[in-house]
């Protein structure tokens, strides 16, 4: 054996004996002979699949009332940023992608907001500033999610934007028990917050005043099944629904966050939210088998789905076989080639020229296989590492209009900075910034950071086929294109497609493979043989939730991982 080789079998030892042990089951299961999981949900009228249960039956009951998809996405998103508040809200970002019945095609928006307009990257420079750290009021962007909804309502909505948030708001005044997943994202905050956001270790709680109060009003973290009530959040939502948009980006709310921002020495200011906007983008695709797959393009990291895509087109997944060394192999491979173009080319489209033509052609994709060996693993390149702490959703109604949407505070909780009276975090996206000179994504005054965010569809014919996502930073595009080759090349229906186990490269260069249960032990030893770490993952793996539709029915599909639902009727 050689020494390299031994090196890789020496360090992941342990994993062989887990994954052989744990997994007895799991062999006959990827075998064919056996796949537990759950049916879809099916439904005529409409359907919603969310992270949180109350959100999918906000969604419905919108539905019901006569609201379009985009109506109950906004009220089950409205109803989340105060239910699962570390995740998301009004101080955050959301993009989606929307399917219109009328029209008859895709329409992409792109809710991000900017970095502010006073704060120069010679700042940093003067400051000595090498990174912009994640509890530093420099990483709050403008919030974009507000007009974000404004915008899909403007353009698809139904009912009056009061009713869309008076159910989050009597949520918010009532209380809501905290669900299992909540409580225990909030309690990894609590162990461990000051490895996770860099603090110095005589960092309190109590120094987060209104943060405290609002979230920690026990001295810590609500538990599972502990009730949960956001009266501030309750009082700005209805100021929203008063007073519009306006509101929020030239009035009272605005007003209160960019003055708590510079308070803390930060630069956001009333000037940087009264001249921000949404825009309304062309989705990008690539063809995959007959089916058109479809991201927003940069500055988020969609488009490395879609080049992931192209690369394995090359090679005949479904002889293969789902759980196979060679289905392992080339995703993995593909998803660092794409991954090396996404560190370089990736990034504010207004500030730079991206090759998005280039990167999306299958010859280039012909080229980049190229690289790819067989019987052994390579480097290709700097990777993504990064975490991302999001709410995905989808909705569609009876007449066919169907909704993929995503938002996030980036972090948990984004940047903990909280303005006292208003119930929300802000983001931290501006870390999606670097301070290195040169760089795609080199800090810029009113620049648009890198965003991990990303919603997804798939149409089939020019007819909708899929509205899917799945959360958690850079597992996102590596769990949208397991989800395509799971329904795709290996024929699972969308929950099953769901609830497979799932593959996570993780890092740059030659990173490591972690799995979930569910591997069979020949696989792991032909990886270890091609040089691959790998490692046994118990998280990090996404949360999916997705609705298709076969031209009649709905199917829809929520992960078994979360404490979501899908619902329809």
């Amino acid at each position: 054996m050689n020494k390299s080789l031994f090196s890789v079998f020496n360090c992941t030892v342990c994993t062989i004996l887990i994954l052989f042990s744990a997994d007895i089951l799991a062999q006959d299961r990827l075998s064919g002979e056996l796949f537990e999981t759950r049916s879809e949900v099916i439904a005529k009228n409409g359907m919603a699949a969310t992270n949180h249960p109350l959100a999918s039956q906000i969604a419905v009951d919108i539905l019901k009332q006569g609201g379009s998809a985009v109506d109950a996405a906004i009220a089950a998103n409205a109803f989340l940023g105060f239910a699962d508040p570390a995740m998301n809200g009004l101080g955050g970002d959301l993009f989606a992608i929307i399917w219109s019945a009328d029209d008859e095609k895709l329409y992409g928006l792109n809710a991000s907001g900017t970095s502010p307009q006073n704060l120069t990257y010679d700042y940093f420079l003067e400051k000595g500033i090498g990174s912009i750290s994640a509890s530093s009021p420099h990483a709050v962007t403008v919030p974009g999610a507000v007009d974000g909804w404004f915008e899909m309502h403007e353009k698809f909505g139904r009912i009056d934007f009061e009713a869309l948030l008076n159910p989050a708001i009597q949520y918010a005044r009532q209380g809501v028990a905290v669900h299992a997943e909540i409580a225990d994202l909030m309690d990894l905050l609590d162990r461990d917050l000051i490895r996770f956001y860099g603090l110095s270790d005589d960092f309190e709680w109590k120094q987060l005043d209104y943060f405290s109060t609002l979230y920690r009003e026990r001295g810590r973290f609500p538990k599972k099944g502990e009730l949960f009530k956001n009266e501030d959040l309750a009082n700005t939502l209805e100021i929203l629904a008063e007073g519009g948009r306006d509101a929020f980006y030239r009035g009272e709310i605005g007003r209160r966050i960019t003055d708590h921002i510079q308070d803390k020495g930060g630069f956001l200011s009333m000037e940087d939210l009264e001249n921000h906007s949404s825009e309304w983008v062309d989705p990008i695709s690539v063809n995959y088998r007959g089916y058109d797959v479809w991201q927003i393009p940069p500055p988020t990291q969609g488009m490395s789905v879609l080049q992931m895509l192209n690369i394995l087109e090359g090679y005949d997944l479904a002889e293969y076989g789902f759980g196979s060394p060679e289905h392992i192999h080339y995703f993995s491979e593909a998803k660092k080639l794409a991954y090396a173009d996404l560190q370089t080319f990736y990034g504010d489209p207004d500030f730079n020229d991206l090759p998005s033509d280039a990167l999306l052609s299958k010859d280039y994709a012909d080229e980049r296989r190229q690289k790819i060996r067989e019987d052994w693993t390579g480097s290709y390149g700097p990777g993504l590492e990064a975490d991302s702490h999001t709410i995905y959703l989808t909705v569609a109604d009876g007449d066919g209009n169907m909704v993929s949407l995503i938002q996030s505070n980036s972090w948990l909780f984004g940047s903990l900075i909280t303005p006292p009276g208003l119930g929300f975090p802000l983001q931290n996206r501006g870390t999606g910034f670097t301070l290195e000179e040169g760089h795609v994504n080199t800090y810029e005054p009113g620049k648009r950071p890198f965003h991990t965010i990303i919603p997804a569809f798939v149409t089939k014919a020019g007819e909708p086929y899929i509205s899917f996502g799945l959360t958690g930073g850079d597992m996102q595009p590596q769990g949208h294109v397991q989800i395509v080759m799971n329904v795709v090349d290996f024929g699972m229906n969308l929950q099953e497609a769901s609830d497979a186990p799932r593959i996570r490269h993780s890092g740059g260069g030659e990173g490591a493979v972690e799995l979930e249960s569910g591997f069979n032990y020949e696989t792991v030893r032909s990886l270890l043989k091609m040089g691959h770490e790998v490692r046994y993952g118990f998280e990090r793996f996404g949360g999916f939730q997705g609705i298709l539709f076969d031209g009649t029915f709905y199917y829809g599909a929520s992960d078994s991982r979360k404490d979501g639902q899908a619902a329809g009727y």
